[in-house]
Protein backbone atom coordinates (compact mmCIF):
# COMPACT_ATOMS: atom_id res chain seq x y z
CA UNK A 1 0.00 0.00 0.00
CA UNK A 2 1.26 3.50 -0.85
CA UNK A 3 2.33 5.49 2.22
CA UNK A 4 0.06 8.36 1.10
CA UNK A 5 -2.99 6.08 1.07
CA UNK A 6 -2.05 4.45 4.38
CA UNK A 7 -1.59 7.88 5.98
CA UNK A 8 -5.03 9.05 4.82
CA UNK A 9 -6.75 5.89 6.07
CA UNK A 10 -4.94 6.08 9.42
CA UNK A 11 -5.96 9.70 9.98
CA UNK A 12 -9.50 8.99 8.79
CA UNK A 13 -9.72 6.58 11.73
CA UNK A 14 -8.25 9.08 14.18
CA UNK A 15 -10.41 12.02 13.12
CA UNK A 16 -13.67 10.07 13.24
CA UNK A 17 -12.85 8.73 16.70
CA UNK A 18 -11.91 12.23 17.85
CA UNK A 19 -15.20 13.71 16.65
CA UNK A 20 -17.19 10.91 18.30
CA UNK A 21 -15.32 11.37 21.59
CA UNK A 22 -15.90 15.13 21.60
CA UNK A 23 -19.63 14.64 20.99
CA UNK A 24 -19.69 12.08 23.80
CA UNK A 25 -17.83 14.30 26.31
CA UNK A 26 -19.95 17.38 25.64
CA UNK A 27 -23.22 15.49 25.85
CA UNK A 28 -22.35 13.78 29.14
CA UNK A 29 -21.11 17.04 30.67
CA UNK A 30 -24.37 18.75 29.70
CA UNK A 31 -26.30 15.99 31.48
CA UNK A 32 -24.04 16.35 34.52
CA UNK A 33 -24.83 20.05 34.74
CA UNK A 34 -28.53 19.19 35.07
CA UNK A 35 -27.80 16.93 38.07
CA UNK A 36 -25.50 19.29 39.95
CA UNK A 37 -26.83 21.41 42.85
CA UNK A 38 -28.12 24.78 41.56
CA UNK A 39 -25.62 26.73 43.68
CA UNK A 40 -22.61 24.95 42.16
CA UNK A 41 -20.79 26.71 39.36
CA UNK A 42 -21.02 25.05 35.95
CA UNK A 43 -17.88 23.08 35.16
CA UNK A 44 -17.03 23.39 31.49
CA UNK A 45 -13.33 24.13 31.91
CA UNK A 46 -12.48 20.43 32.45
CA UNK A 47 -13.61 19.65 28.91
CA UNK A 48 -11.14 22.18 27.53
CA UNK A 49 -8.42 20.69 29.71
CA UNK A 50 -9.27 17.18 28.50
CA UNK A 51 -8.69 18.08 24.87
CA UNK A 52 -5.26 19.61 25.46
CA UNK A 53 -6.34 22.88 23.79
CA UNK A 54 -6.49 25.01 26.93
CA UNK A 55 -3.91 27.50 25.67
CA UNK A 56 -5.73 28.00 22.36
CA UNK A 57 -9.06 28.49 24.14
CA UNK A 58 -7.77 31.04 26.67
CA UNK A 59 -6.11 33.03 23.87
CA UNK A 60 -9.56 34.03 22.62
CA UNK A 61 -11.92 33.53 25.59
CA UNK A 62 -11.97 35.01 29.09
CA UNK A 63 -14.51 32.65 30.67
CA UNK A 64 -15.82 29.10 30.44
CA UNK A 65 -19.47 29.70 29.67
CA UNK A 66 -21.38 26.79 28.21
CA UNK A 67 -22.07 28.30 24.78
CA UNK A 68 -18.47 29.48 24.35
CA UNK A 69 -17.05 26.07 25.24
CA UNK A 70 -19.52 24.19 23.04
CA UNK A 71 -18.77 26.47 20.09
CA UNK A 72 -15.02 26.01 20.56
CA UNK A 73 -15.18 22.21 20.89
CA UNK A 74 -17.83 21.58 18.25
CA UNK A 75 -18.03 24.34 15.63
CA UNK A 76 -14.86 26.45 15.69
CA UNK A 77 -13.04 25.96 12.36
CA UNK A 78 -9.91 27.58 13.82
CA UNK A 79 -9.74 24.83 16.45
CA UNK A 80 -8.10 21.94 14.54
CA UNK A 81 -9.58 19.39 16.95
CA UNK A 82 -13.20 20.58 17.02
CA UNK A 83 -15.95 18.27 15.80
CA UNK A 84 -16.45 20.26 12.61
CA UNK A 85 -12.69 20.34 11.92
CA UNK A 86 -12.29 16.62 12.64
CA UNK A 87 -15.24 15.61 10.44
CA UNK A 88 -14.02 17.94 7.67
CA UNK A 89 -10.51 16.48 7.79
CA UNK A 90 -11.87 12.94 7.91
CA UNK A 91 -13.94 13.66 4.79
CA UNK A 92 -10.94 15.23 3.02
CA UNK A 93 -8.79 12.18 3.78
CA UNK A 94 -11.61 9.94 2.56
CA UNK A 95 -11.98 12.00 -0.64
CA UNK A 96 -8.30 11.52 -1.48
CA UNK A 97 -8.57 7.74 -1.18
CA UNK A 98 -12.18 7.33 -2.24
CA UNK A 99 -11.38 4.35 -4.47
CA UNK A 100 -10.26 2.49 -1.33
CA UNK A 101 -13.59 3.02 0.48
CA UNK A 102 -16.91 1.29 0.04
CA UNK A 103 -19.71 3.32 -1.55
CA UNK A 104 -21.77 3.15 1.67
CA UNK A 105 -18.89 4.40 3.84
CA UNK A 106 -18.27 7.43 1.62
CA UNK A 107 -21.97 8.30 1.44
CA UNK A 108 -22.49 8.16 5.22
CA UNK A 109 -19.30 10.12 5.92
CA UNK A 110 -20.36 12.76 3.40
CA UNK A 111 -23.80 12.85 5.03
CA UNK A 112 -22.20 13.37 8.45
CA UNK A 113 -20.08 16.21 7.06
CA UNK A 114 -23.11 18.05 5.67
CA UNK A 115 -25.11 17.42 8.86
CA UNK A 116 -22.41 19.03 11.03
CA UNK A 117 -22.03 22.00 8.68
CA UNK A 118 -25.79 22.55 8.57
CA UNK A 119 -25.89 22.51 12.37
CA UNK A 120 -23.10 25.09 12.41
CA UNK A 121 -25.02 27.36 10.05
CA UNK A 122 -28.09 27.15 12.30
CA UNK A 123 -25.92 27.99 15.36
CA UNK A 124 -26.80 24.92 17.39
CA UNK A 125 -24.44 25.98 20.19
CA UNK A 126 -26.82 28.84 21.05
CA UNK A 127 -29.68 26.48 21.84
CA UNK A 128 -30.69 25.93 25.45
CA UNK A 129 -30.46 22.19 24.92
CA UNK A 130 -28.16 21.06 22.05
CA UNK A 131 -27.96 17.41 23.13
CA UNK A 132 -29.87 16.09 20.11
CA UNK A 133 -27.06 17.27 17.84
CA UNK A 134 -24.36 15.44 19.79
CA UNK A 135 -26.44 12.27 20.01
CA UNK A 136 -26.87 12.38 16.23
CA UNK A 137 -23.13 12.86 15.67
CA UNK A 138 -22.39 9.82 17.83
CA UNK A 139 -25.02 7.75 16.05
CA UNK A 140 -23.75 8.66 12.59
CA UNK A 141 -20.14 7.82 13.45
CA UNK A 142 -21.09 4.57 15.16
CA UNK A 143 -23.05 3.70 12.01
CA UNK A 144 -19.89 4.31 10.00
CA UNK A 145 -18.02 1.91 12.29
CA UNK A 146 -20.76 -0.68 11.78
CA UNK A 147 -20.59 -0.30 8.01
CA UNK A 148 -16.82 -0.73 8.11
CA UNK A 149 -17.11 -3.85 10.28
CA UNK A 150 -19.50 -5.47 7.84
CA UNK A 151 -18.35 -4.29 4.41
CA UNK A 152 -14.57 -3.71 4.46
CA UNK A 153 -12.07 -6.46 3.66
CA UNK A 154 -9.46 -7.12 6.34
CA UNK A 155 -6.52 -5.92 4.29
CA UNK A 156 -3.81 -3.37 5.16
CA UNK A 157 -6.23 -0.46 4.80
CA UNK A 158 -8.57 -1.92 7.39
CA UNK A 159 -5.76 -2.31 9.93
CA UNK A 160 -4.42 1.22 9.37
CA UNK A 161 -7.89 2.64 10.10
CA UNK A 162 -8.26 0.47 13.21
CA UNK A 163 -4.77 1.48 14.31
CA UNK A 164 -5.66 5.18 14.16
CA UNK A 165 -9.00 4.64 15.86
CA UNK A 166 -7.56 2.70 18.82
CA UNK A 167 -4.63 5.04 19.40
CA UNK A 168 -6.99 8.03 19.43
CA UNK A 169 -9.36 6.26 21.82
CA UNK A 170 -6.56 5.34 24.23
CA UNK A 171 -5.40 8.95 24.31
CA UNK A 172 -8.87 10.38 24.94
CA UNK A 173 -9.72 7.86 27.67
CA UNK A 174 -6.54 8.76 29.55
CA UNK A 175 -7.17 12.49 29.18
CA UNK A 176 -10.72 12.46 30.51
CA UNK A 177 -9.62 10.35 33.50
CA UNK A 178 -6.77 12.74 34.30
CA UNK A 179 -9.08 15.75 34.22
CA UNK A 180 -11.56 14.16 36.63
CA UNK A 181 -8.84 13.29 39.09
CA UNK A 182 -7.33 16.76 39.19
CA UNK A 183 -10.04 19.29 38.39
CA UNK A 184 -13.59 18.10 38.83
CA UNK A 185 -13.49 17.43 42.57
CA UNK A 186 -13.89 20.83 44.32
CA UNK A 187 -12.41 19.86 47.70
CA UNK A 188 -11.02 16.93 49.69
CA UNK A 189 -14.04 17.04 52.00
CA UNK A 190 -16.30 15.95 49.16
CA UNK A 191 -14.49 12.68 48.50
CA UNK A 192 -17.11 9.94 48.77
CA UNK A 193 -19.97 12.43 48.76
CA UNK A 194 -23.00 12.29 46.42
CA UNK A 195 -21.31 15.02 44.35
CA UNK A 196 -18.18 12.91 44.05
CA UNK A 197 -20.33 9.95 42.97
CA UNK A 198 -21.99 12.11 40.30
CA UNK A 199 -18.60 13.08 38.88
CA UNK A 200 -17.28 9.52 38.73
CA UNK A 201 -20.58 8.38 37.22
CA UNK A 202 -20.34 11.11 34.57
CA UNK A 203 -16.78 10.04 33.80
CA UNK A 204 -17.87 6.44 33.25
CA UNK A 205 -20.80 7.53 31.12
CA UNK A 206 -18.52 9.70 28.97
CA UNK A 207 -16.88 6.50 27.71
CA UNK A 208 -20.12 4.45 27.80
CA UNK A 209 -18.74 2.41 30.68
CA UNK A 210 -21.19 2.97 33.54
CA UNK A 211 -23.36 -0.15 33.19
CA UNK A 212 -20.44 -2.42 32.34
CA UNK A 213 -18.45 -1.09 35.31
CA UNK A 214 -21.35 -1.69 37.73
CA UNK A 215 -21.74 -5.27 36.49
CA UNK A 216 -18.03 -6.03 36.89
CA UNK A 217 -17.07 -3.95 39.93
CA UNK A 218 -20.27 -3.08 41.77
CA UNK A 219 -19.80 0.06 43.85
CA UNK A 220 -18.06 3.03 42.31
CA UNK A 221 -14.62 3.77 43.79
CA UNK A 222 -11.72 5.84 42.43
CA UNK A 223 -9.33 2.86 42.34
CA UNK A 224 -11.96 0.69 40.66
CA UNK A 225 -12.62 3.31 37.96
CA UNK A 226 -8.89 3.81 37.34
CA UNK A 227 -8.29 0.08 37.05
CA UNK A 228 -11.29 -0.33 34.75
CA UNK A 229 -10.43 2.53 32.38
CA UNK A 230 -6.67 2.00 32.29
CA UNK A 231 -5.88 -1.66 32.89
CA UNK A 232 -9.00 -3.71 32.12
CA UNK A 233 -8.27 -6.36 29.49
CA UNK A 234 -11.84 -6.75 28.18
CA UNK A 235 -13.50 -3.33 28.07
CA UNK A 236 -13.06 -1.92 24.51
CA UNK A 237 -12.39 1.63 25.68
CA UNK A 238 -9.81 0.90 28.37
CA UNK A 239 -6.33 2.16 27.57
CA UNK A 240 -4.83 -1.34 27.76
CA UNK A 241 -7.46 -2.88 25.47
CA UNK A 242 -6.96 -0.13 22.88
CA UNK A 243 -3.18 -0.47 22.91
CA UNK A 244 -3.40 -4.27 22.68
CA UNK A 245 -5.67 -4.00 19.63
CA UNK A 246 -3.43 -1.33 18.08
CA UNK A 247 -0.43 -3.61 18.56
CA UNK A 248 -2.24 -6.44 16.77
CA UNK A 249 -2.96 -4.04 13.90
CA UNK A 250 0.76 -3.29 13.58
CA UNK A 251 1.56 -7.01 13.46
CA UNK A 252 -1.06 -7.54 10.73
CA UNK A 253 0.35 -4.64 8.69
CA UNK A 254 3.94 -5.91 8.92
CA UNK A 255 2.77 -9.53 8.53
CA UNK A 256 4.65 -10.38 11.71
CA UNK A 257 4.00 -13.45 13.85
CA UNK A 258 3.66 -11.26 16.94
CA UNK A 259 6.96 -12.30 18.51
CA UNK A 260 9.43 -9.51 19.21
CA UNK A 261 9.30 -6.60 16.80
CA UNK A 262 10.18 -5.79 13.22
CA UNK A 263 10.39 -1.98 13.44
CA UNK A 264 10.57 0.86 15.96
CA UNK A 265 6.77 1.36 15.99
CA UNK A 266 6.19 -2.24 17.07
CA UNK A 267 8.96 -1.95 19.66
CA UNK A 268 7.52 1.22 21.22
CA UNK A 269 4.00 -0.22 21.18
CA UNK A 270 5.12 -3.53 22.69
CA UNK A 271 7.01 -1.81 25.49
CA UNK A 272 4.00 0.34 26.38
CA UNK A 273 1.51 -2.53 26.16
CA UNK A 274 3.64 -4.82 28.31
CA UNK A 275 4.09 -2.11 30.95
CA UNK A 276 0.33 -1.68 31.30
CA UNK A 277 -0.18 -5.44 31.29
CA UNK A 278 1.83 -5.78 34.50
CA UNK A 279 0.98 -2.47 36.19
CA UNK A 280 -1.05 -2.53 39.41
CA UNK A 281 -3.72 0.07 40.19
CA UNK A 282 -2.53 0.52 43.78
CA UNK A 283 1.00 1.32 42.60
CA UNK A 284 -0.43 3.77 40.04
CA UNK A 285 -2.45 5.71 42.62
CA UNK A 286 0.33 5.60 45.24
CA UNK A 287 2.93 7.01 42.83
CA UNK A 288 0.49 9.62 41.45
CA UNK A 289 -2.23 9.13 38.85
CA UNK A 290 -1.55 12.43 37.11
CA UNK A 291 2.15 11.65 36.71
CA UNK A 292 1.34 8.16 35.47
CA UNK A 293 -1.13 9.41 32.86
CA UNK A 294 1.22 12.18 31.77
CA UNK A 295 3.92 9.61 31.03
CA UNK A 296 1.33 7.39 29.35
CA UNK A 297 0.30 10.18 26.97
CA UNK A 298 3.92 10.95 26.13
CA UNK A 299 4.46 7.29 25.23
CA UNK A 300 1.28 7.14 23.14
CA UNK A 301 2.50 10.20 21.22
CA UNK A 302 5.87 8.52 20.79
CA UNK A 303 4.16 5.45 19.30
CA UNK A 304 2.25 7.73 16.92
CA UNK A 305 5.51 9.38 15.85
CA UNK A 306 7.13 5.99 15.26
CA UNK A 307 4.18 4.91 13.11
CA UNK A 308 4.58 8.08 11.07
CA UNK A 309 8.32 7.49 10.65
CA UNK A 310 7.95 3.84 9.62
CA UNK A 311 4.92 3.94 7.38
CA UNK A 312 4.15 7.46 6.16
CA UNK A 313 7.60 8.94 5.52
CA UNK A 314 8.99 6.15 3.36
CA UNK A 315 9.44 8.34 0.27
CA UNK A 316 11.25 11.02 2.21
CA UNK A 317 13.57 8.43 3.75
CA UNK A 318 14.25 6.91 0.31
CA UNK A 319 14.97 10.34 -1.16
CA UNK A 320 17.44 11.21 1.60
CA UNK A 321 19.19 7.86 1.18
CA UNK A 322 19.49 8.47 -2.58
CA UNK A 323 21.01 11.89 -1.97
CA UNK A 324 23.51 10.42 0.48
CA UNK A 325 24.58 7.84 -2.08
CA UNK A 326 25.08 10.51 -4.70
Amino acid sequence: MLSRVANSIYWLGRYMERAENYARFINVNFNLMLDLPPDLKEQWEPLIMATGDHELYTSRNNSYKMKEVIYFLAFDHSNPNSIISSVSQARENARMIRENLTKETWEKLNETYHFVNKASESKVWKKEDPRDFFEEVKSKILLLYGLADNTVARTEGWYFRQLGQYLERADKTSRILDVKYHILLPSAEEVGSPLDFLHWMALLKSVTAFNTYRRLYGNISPSGVVEFLVLNKFFPRSVFFCLKEAEQCLYKISKSNGEGYSNSAEKAMGELRSKLEFDDVNDIIFSGLHEYIEQLQIKINNVSNKINDNYFQIKDNFASQTMDQE
